[in-house]
Order: C-alpha cells, then structure tokens, then sequence
C-alpha cells in the first residue's frame, strides 16, 4: 500500500502497472499530475501477513487539486500473485 502511495506521488506508472491485478487493472495507470498527495495514513490491515495470499488495507489518503483540498478513504483489497502482493480493487468509503 505504502510503496503504491509513493508510485502515486512520484508519478511512477511502472510501478503502478507492476503492482495491479490483472484482471481489474485499467488500460492506463498514469497517475494524475495535477495533484499534490498531501499524506497517507493506515487506519487497519486484515491479513496480508507471510502466510496469507489475501490480504486488506483500509487508508485514508490527503490530496490537492485545483479544487482544494480532498481526502480518499478506501479499503483496499490486495492479493499475492508470484510471491508478490498487488492491488486486486477497493471500495471508496465516503
């Protein structure tokens, strides 16, 4: 979650692309350059420890446009393909 955050913040589409499920990820991943991330904070994970292919993560990130200033909140699911954890999707808490 933390290193998917960062690839937003520094506009790192490779990143983005790599750590996406296939199946839900879209056909572009450039992450909006007309936005400042603001900050991160992890309110609760659920699983996703060495032992476990699924996991979750509930965030809520901070964030500028030209509108002002906006807060995301999503619980995030993620799970692990090839040893390694990518997005699988989320729902937008408010």
């Amino acid at each position: 979650m933390r290193s998917r955050y960062t690839a937003h913040v520094r506009c790192h589409e490779n990143h983005l692309f790599r750590t996406w499920h296939p199946a839900t990820r879209p056909a572009d991943v450039r992450p909006d350059p007309g936005l400042t991330w603001l900050g991160l904070e992890v309110v609760r994970t659920e699983s996703g420890g060495p032992e476990d292919d699924r996991g979750v993560v509930e965030f809520v990130a901070r964030y500028r446009s030209a509108g002002g200033d906006h807060v995301l909140r999503e619980t995030s699911r993620f799970e692990r393909r090839g040893g390694r954890w990518v997005y699988r999707d989320g729902d937008v808490n408010g």
